[in-house]
C-alpha cells in the first residue's frame, strides 16, 4: 500500500547563493511535500550541502524566496529554524564524543526546555519535573532506534555506524516535523546501511517525519525516495520521481554514467 503523500511545506523558489565571486547555487526551484522522502543528489561540489545550509538557516540567500508551511521565511537563524521543527544531521559527525549516548539525545531536547539554567543546576521542582519528562522522550527514540544496550556508553567509544545512528537520535530528540540528512549513509559498511535504511524509512512512515536528505548511494536514493532533485555545478538539472531521474538524459550525462 502506497503512502499518501500531503501539501506542499517548503517552497524554495530561484534560489541563489554565493561566496564572493563563487557561485555555489543559481535560480534553484523545487519544493518539498508533507510526509515524503525528498533527495538531492548531484557530484562533489554540485550545491547539495549548501542547499541544506540555505534551508536550515545556516545561509541566507542573495536571490530567491524560501517559504516554510505558508509562510514566507525572511533571514532566520539555525536556531530559529529547529524551534519551528526542522532538525538535521551533518556530513561530518558533530556529537559530544565524551558524553554518553543518553547525555548526547538529551542536547536534543534543549530547544523544548522552558526552565532556567540556575533552575537546571539545583534541579529542584519544576526543572526536575521537566527533565524527568525530557528525558522519557528521549528513552523512546532510543527504544525506537534499538541503542538501548549502548545508552551509558561514551559515543567516543562506538564505532562509526552506531555513531551515526546516535546523531540521527539526537535530531530524532527534538521531535522534529522535517528532519535534513546530510549523508547519513556516508562511510558506511552494507549492514550498516541497511540499518540507517530502514530507520529512516521507519522515521518517514511511522512517525510521520517529512525528509530532505543527500546521499551519494544511488541504490539508497532509487529505493527509499518518493522525489529526487539534481543538481550539478550549482543549477538543477533534473527534478521528478526516481525513474524519470534515472532515465534523465542530463543526468546520466552529469551524474549517473552511461553504464546506468
Amino acid at each position: 500500500m502506497s503512502k499518501t503523500i500531503g501539501d506542499v511545506i517548503l517552497d524554495l523558489q530561484n534560489i541563489s547563493l554565493r561566496f564572493g565571486g563563487v557561485k555555489a547555487l543559481t535560480d534553484i526551484s523545487f519544493d518539498v511535500r508533507e510526509h515524503e522522502i525528498r533527495a538531492i543528489i548531484g557530484p562533489n561540489g554540485a550545491g547539495k550541502s549548501s542547499m541544506l545550509n540555505v534551508i536550515n538557516g545556516v545561509y541566507h540567500p542573495q536571490e530567491g524566496i524560501i517559504i516554510f508551511r505558508g509562510r514566507e521565511r525572511k533571514k532566520m537563524e539555525p536556531h530559529q529554524a529547529a524551534t519551528q521543527g526542522i532538525a538535521r544531521t551533518f556530513q561530518n559527525i558533530a556529537l559530544f564524543k565524551g558524553m554518553t549516548v543518553l547525555d548526547n539525545l538529551m542536547t536534543g531536547r534543549i530547544t523544548r526546555m522552558k526552565t532556567r539554567f540556575f533552575e537546571h543546576a539545583l534541579w529542584w521542582g519544576r526543572a526536575q519535573r521537566e527533565e524527568l519528562e525530557h528525558r522519557k522522550k528521549v528513552e523512546e527514540v532510543i527504544d525506537f532506534l534499538e541503542i538501548q544496550h549502548i545508552r551509558k556508553t561514551p559515543v567516543s567509544r562506538l564505532p562509526y555506524g552506531l555513531q551515526k545512528r546516535v546523531e540521527l537520535g539526537r535530531a530524532l530528540a527534538a521531535e522534529p516535523s522535517m528532519l535534513l540528512l546530510d549523508e547519513p549513509m556516508a562511510g558506511m559498511n552494507v549492514e550498516e546501511k541497511q540499518d540507517m535504511c530502514r530507520f529512516i524509512l521507519d522515521v518517514n512512515d511511522q512517525l510521520g517525519t517529512t525528509i530532505v536528505l543527500i546521499e551519494h548511494d544511488m541504490g539508497v536514493v532509487m529505493d527509499i525516495s518518493d522525489r529526487v532533485v539534481v543538481l550539478d555545478y550549482g543549477k538543477k538539472i533534473g527534478d521528478g520521481v526516481p525513474e524519470e531521474v534515472k532515465n534523465n538524459p542530463e543526468v546520466i550525462k552529469a551524474y549517473l554514467g552511461a553504464s546506468h
